[in-house]
């Protein structure tokens, strides 16, 4: 199972139960700073990256949250604002104000009544394929379209 990594985690993003579980803090936690983590955007990753195969994982997001779930090239820069596009080397999608969307240029508004509370994410290396899922439904709610990822480490 994927476990997030504390090295790349935003200062105000706390880690726990067994670091599968990412909450926000209002007071920044005192952390050493390194050139894996996100000083600025509130992001973090996992601890392990793919360069092949097809994998799927869940993830238990927060109802009327703010929150974005997704894969990011390993070369993503970690300092200063980070542009949470594809362009930028990210593809997810989110919640803000209510409303679900993918994380596109701009953004795409998702339909998904009630939102998902579980979320799936399918990635397809070979065929740079990053696809999302309700979960509970099974049903997909947004693909990105095909890319190549040019032998690029892709973190959850």
């Amino acid at each position: 199972s994927l476990r997030l990594d504390e090295a790349t985690a935003h200062p105000r993003l706390v880690l726990a139960e067994e670091q599968k579980v990412v909450r926000w803090e209002e007071t920044p936690r005192p952390v050493v700073d390194n050139p894996k983590r996100f000083d600025s955007s509130r992001c973090v990753l996992t601890r392990e990256g793919f360069t092949s195969g097809r994998h799927f994982w869940e993830v238990e997001v927060a109802s009327g949250g703010a929150w974005a779930v997704g894969v990011a090239k390993e070369t993503l820069g970690r300092k200063g604002r980070v542009g949470v596009t594809p362009q930028g080397g990210i593809w997810a999608v989110g919640q803000c104000g209510g409303q679900l969307q993918a994380l596109t240029s701009p953004p795409t508004p998702i339909s998904c009544p009630g939102g998902p509370q579980v979320l799936g994410v399918f990635l397809d290396y070979e065929e740079g394929r990053v696809v999302f899922v309700d979960s509970q439904g099974g049903v997909p709610i947004f693909s990105y379209p095909p890319v190549d990822f040019g032998g690029e480490k892709i973190f959850p």
